[in-house]
């Protein structure tokens, strides 16, 4: 292997490196998010046009600490401040699960508590340590949300595969009821517990599912096609992705005793989706890329797809 190709493997981080505050010894959500500089609160304010009259029904969510404008939300939309958000979460610290990294994204639009679980799982004889994200938003834009994301442990790329029997995402209650929040960390546990075993049988058989290199370059062409209109400066550029993805496929150290199949493909596709340097990098390229690994990034729900189809 080529040193310029192989030095392309070793420097793979975790999709939310450098972004958050390492929040490991936080004996509570509360502690975390004072650690994260999250310990604001959300004030809801009336808005008023330039004539001074105030507009009917709409309100601004505003920061408490340095009255940034979160969003514009209308009069139904009721505020879960950051401590309300997460309070359920202390309760799976019982469980061995362990607060990692806390942060905020877009502006503090979106606030978030990255978790990992006690127990490690094995696919396909892979090292995998499952991780939840948890999230609330203050613009309007989504309710407080548990996504799982397994990190294999070689390589950092994610696998939170869009399972059809097991949810990867779900909602959570922000209620201050205390029985109400045991039994969020009890479905959050469960739903996990759930996701991960799902991943499990589903890597083995995924794993099974032999593909040829004819067949490998025909996935790779289907996920990054050429548009009939594209300018030759766009065809070149999917041309580089193509030989990107290519070659993590064929070289990348992880894979090479995994064998020629679709759990191969699947991971190649994952570290290109997470760790290739972007054509061009914006400003907040690694807060979308880890937007991207909370939701489902849609490049490897589309290499899932094509495998279920195969």
């Amino acid at each position: 292997m080529a040193a310029e190709i192989e030095t392309m493997f070793y420097t793979r981080e975790k999709p939310w490196h450098g972004l958050g505050v390492r929040v490991e010894n936080s004996l509570s959500s509360r502690d975390a998010l004072i650690a994260a500089g999250l310990g604001w609160d959300v004030e809801q304010r009336k808005i008023y046009t330039e004539d001074g009259y105030a507009v009917h029904g709409y309100f601004a969510n505003v920061r408490s600490s340095d009255h940034h404008t979160l969003g514009v939300v209308t009069k139904r939309y009721k505020i879960v401040q950051n401590y309300e958000a997460f309070a359920f979460t202390d309760a799976l610290l019982e469980k061995g699960v362990r607060y990692e990294t806390a942060g905020s994204l877009k502006g503090g639009r979106k606030t978030w508590i990255l978790a990992r679980l006690p127990k490690q799982y094995r696919l396909a004889e892979d090292k995998v340590i499952p991780y939840l994200v948890f999230s609330n938003s203050h613009d309007g834009s989504a309710a407080i949300k548990v996504a799982m994301t397994p990190v294999r442990v070689v390589c950092n790329n994610t696998l939170n595969l869009a399972l059809q029997d097991a949810d990867r995402i779900w909602s959570a209650n922000h209620t201050g009821d205390i029985e109400n929040k045991l039994e969020d960390a009890r479905m959050t546990l469960f739903m996990a517990e759930n996701y991960m075993d799902g991943l499990v049988k589903e890597s083995t058989r995924l794993s099974r599912k032999k593909i040829s290199d004819a067949e490998a370059e025909e996935y790779i062409k289907m996920l990054l096609p050429i548009a009939t209109d594209a300018t030759e400066t766009m065809e070149q550029n999917v041309k580089k992705m193509r030989e990107d993805l290519r070659i993590r496929y064929y070289f990348a150290p992880d894979l090479q005793d995994t064998g020629k199949n679709q759990y191969r493909f699947i991971n190649a596709v994952s570290d290109f989706a997470t760790h290739a340097k972007p054509l061009r990098e914006t400003k907040q390229y690694q807060e979308n890329l880890f937007l991207k690994t909370m939701e489902g990034n849609p490049l490897v729900d589309k290499a899932y797809r094509l495998m279920l189809a195969a």
